[in-house]
């Protein structure tokens, strides 16, 4: 889409563009021009659609006529992403059609640019290819590795939100791999707790709250580790809902909070395992299965720390 910032641009919105409310089209596309102006231009009618003037929350159609008058766009808006990180998220992609994006998503990276971060996986693939429009469908922590899924156009984006939010019949089913603290007893067990957030010390964390937003893992334990030193459990957990930071909080709730996690975890099992080498968060995005009229099962292969690990874990298992 090209604008011009020295002249009126005249801009037809696509079939991708459409279902977007206007302030966000222009705050994505006119990158470099304050938040603040990008107001102005709409409340004081520079920017028409099809000749009269919108409100913010007007949501875009497909053949709308989009008339945006010169604005003065900084010429270098957003930080160059190294060339590595580029590299290693193209390298990272595990499927790709006309619609969709996956990507096992490495451990540290985050989702997308904030709290001081200049860059996200989202950013890095809309450099990549600044022609393609692209939106996240869901979340990962910075910490967490795995699938990942980024969408090529509005429609589909609209359909799997849809299935997240368990509107549909059919639901995506997501999957995750952690390593707990401690030897779990419980077998397989679903935790239905709410979870809130609170400020503690200077941050904001979560925590277990019969009145918070409704959560549900399904947590099964798929290897027990019962070495002397620092026993330790596999689990996998399929998740009905996505909360920030639920399976960590529900893990702890549950007294087997995620090694390496630095938030909700035990301090001295993870320098443990930081002496052992696991300098990350032990949680993976395993597997997503998408229910779309041509079903999709895509699976993240654990990162070679991870692997490394459980192999150390396996061969100190008492015989």
């Amino acid at each position: 889409m090209e604008i011009n910032k020295n002249s009126v641009s005249q801009i037809t919105i696509s079939e991708a563009q459409a279902g977007q409310r206007i302030d966000n089209f222009l705050l994505k596309h006119l990158k470099g021009v304050p938040k603040s102006h990008i107001y102005r231009l709409l409340r004081s009618g520079q920017v028409r659609i099809n000749s009269g003037r919108k409100k913010p929350h007007y949501k875009l159609c497909a053949g709308d006529a989009l008339r945006l008058p010169p604005v003065r766009i900084s010429e270098n808006p957003d930080s160059q992403i190294p060339a590595a990180v580029i590299q290693l998220l193209k390298d990272a992609v595990i499927f790709e059609n006309e619609n969709l994006i996956a990507i096992n998503k490495p451990s540290g990276i985050a989702v997308h640019k904030g709290s001081g971060l200049k860059f996200g996986v989202i950013e890095a693939f809309r450099q990549i290819d600044p022609e393609q429009p692209l939106e996240l469908v869901h979340r990962l922590d910075r910490e967490t590795s795995g699938c990942l899924l980024l969408a090529k156009n509005r429609q589909v984006l609209a359909q799997l939100h849809e299935m997240l939010r368990h509107e549909t019949l059919v639901h995506m089913e997501k999957t995750y791999l952690a390593l707990l603290d401690g030897i779990w007893t419980q077998g397989r067990q679903t935790i239905n707790t709410g979870i809130s957030k609170i400020k503690r010390g200077g941050e904001h964390i979560m925590q277990v709250d019969d009145n918070g937003d409704h959560a549900v893992s399904h947590f099964e334990p798929l290897e027990i580790f019962e070495n002397s030193t620092r026993p330790c459990s596999l689990v996998q957990i399929r998740i009905d809902t996505g909360r920030t930071h639920q399976i960590r909080v529900h893990a702890q709730h549950c007294g087997h909070a995620i090694i390496g996690d630095n938030k909700y975890g035990n301090k001295e099992t993870n320098r443990f395992f930081r002496e052992t080498g696991l300098k990350r968060l032990f949680l993976h995005a395993k597997r997503l299965y998408l229910p779309l009229p041509d079903p999709i099962t895509l699976n993240a292969p654990l990162s070679d720390e991870l692997q490394r690990l459980l192999q150390t874990l396996r061969e100190h298992q008492p015989q």
